[in-house]
């Protein structure tokens, strides 16, 4: 596996931050979950992102979890979702008994469309919650969408877990709803392993969600639990290697954007080649570089290419609303998810990666321009 070159794989820092507060959590037997380094990163991700509280969690998708609970969400509410994601988006939906409805993308932004979204709200006034993504570090047209959820008085949720590090506006994606979500999971920008994060200007509801991920419990000497409680806390080891992250993240985002650049340069040209889309008002973490394909050249085409070089590439995400489990819920737009995942593909975008791992990957595409 030495010779592969990754899609995005974990890159811990050269400095070795992460150890330095792993041995302290060692060294001072703080091995269970909470504790100093739980707390500290906490502070450190919520003042880094510039929201006034953070909740640490086992996941993203925990995250997302206990934000529908923060919002009210329960049995047979509607929560407005974007369809071109990953699924651990939509699967704490249905934890909470509530019913999906699944909102397309724009060619803009790859993100949900606020067209789209207008449409939900006319047709589903009675709406609780509306979940956008920030789909491989681009961030969604934040302004319309709130524009809409201040009109509709509905609370929104960011699900950056793939968009820690970008900015809309000059202001980090998570922190324009109620709440946002970072991941930590092991191909993210910075990781924990795996691991999340819940952050608010509401101090109080997150408060609470850390009631709720620490089983509930009351404050009693007796175990006593008056509501429904989730194992879902942060351990203090995991967090200590968060925290040593966060001191690189600012040179991980500077190494996407370079490799991001490199093959735009080098494939840009090729015919019926895009790149995924760029605003002036978005400073993306570029997680993944992303193409859009409409010549000869598809994007499986392209992926065996590259798996014949044990080199890592996939799919954009297959959208929710065409996924078996989903396909039943009710879905907005016109089809540009759809079509974003069949003419799109990811490729590898690993912070290791060297100017040879990134000349080989470009050779190899072009070559499939020559045959």
């Amino acid at each position: 596996m030495t010779d592969k070159i990754f899609l995005s794989s974990p890159h811990m820092s050269d400095e070795g931050y992460e150890m330095q507060y792993v041995k302290e959590a060692f060294d001072t037997n703080w091995i269970a979950p909470l504790g100093e380094n739980v707390n500290q990163f906490e502070i450190e991700l919520a003042k880094k992102v510039g929201s006034k509280a953070a909740a640490a969690l086992s996941s993203g998708t925990a995250a997302i979890h206990l934000a529908l609970k923060a919002a009210g969400v329960g049995e047979g509410d509607i929560v407005f979702c974007q369809s071109l994601t990953f699924s651990a988006t939509a699967n704490p939906i249905i934890y909470q008994n509530a019913i999906p409805v699944f909102i397309d993308s724009d060619h803009e932004t790859w993100n949900m469309c606020p067209k789209a979204l207008e449409k939900a709200f006319n047709k589903y006034p009675e709406v609780k919650a509306v979940i956008v993504v920030h789909l491989y570090g681009l961030s969604a047209d934040m302004d319309k969408i709130l524009d809409l959820c201040k009109k509709y008085n509905v609370v929104l949720i960011e699900d950056s877990a793939e968009s820690l590090g970008t900015y809309y506006k000059g202001k980090h994606t998570g922190t324009f709803g109620d709440y946002g979500i970072f991941s930590f999971n092991g191909n993210k920008i910075i990781t924990t392993s795996g691991g999340g994060m819940l952050v608010s200007d509401n101090e109080e509801m997150i408060q609470k969600v850390k009631f709720w991920a620490t089983q509930s419990r009351d404050a009693a000497r007796h175990y006593q639990h008056s509501e429904l409680g989730y194992n879902y806390r942060m351990s203090n080891v995991l967090a200590g290697i968060g925290r040593g992250q966060l001191k690189v993240l600012d040179q991980r985002v500077e190494k996407k954007k370079y490799i991001f650049d490199f093959y735009k340069r080098e494939l840009g040209e090729l015919d019926g080649v895009k790149f995924m889309p760029v605003n002036e008002w978005n400073e993306p973490n570029y997680w993944l570089s992303a193409m859009f394909l409409t010549g000869k050249v598809r994007p499986i085409d392209i992926m065996e290419a590259l798996e014949a070089e044990n080199i890592e590439s996939r799919p954009v995400w297959k959208p929710m609303h065409m996924q078996p489990f989903f396909e039943k819920f009710d879905f907005l737009g016109k089809n540009v998810a759809e079509l974003l995942f069949e003419n799109g593909v990811c490729l590898p975008s690993d912070t290791k990666m060297t100017d040879d791992h990134l000349d080989k990957v470009c050779r190899k595409i072009k070559g499939l321009w020559d045959r």
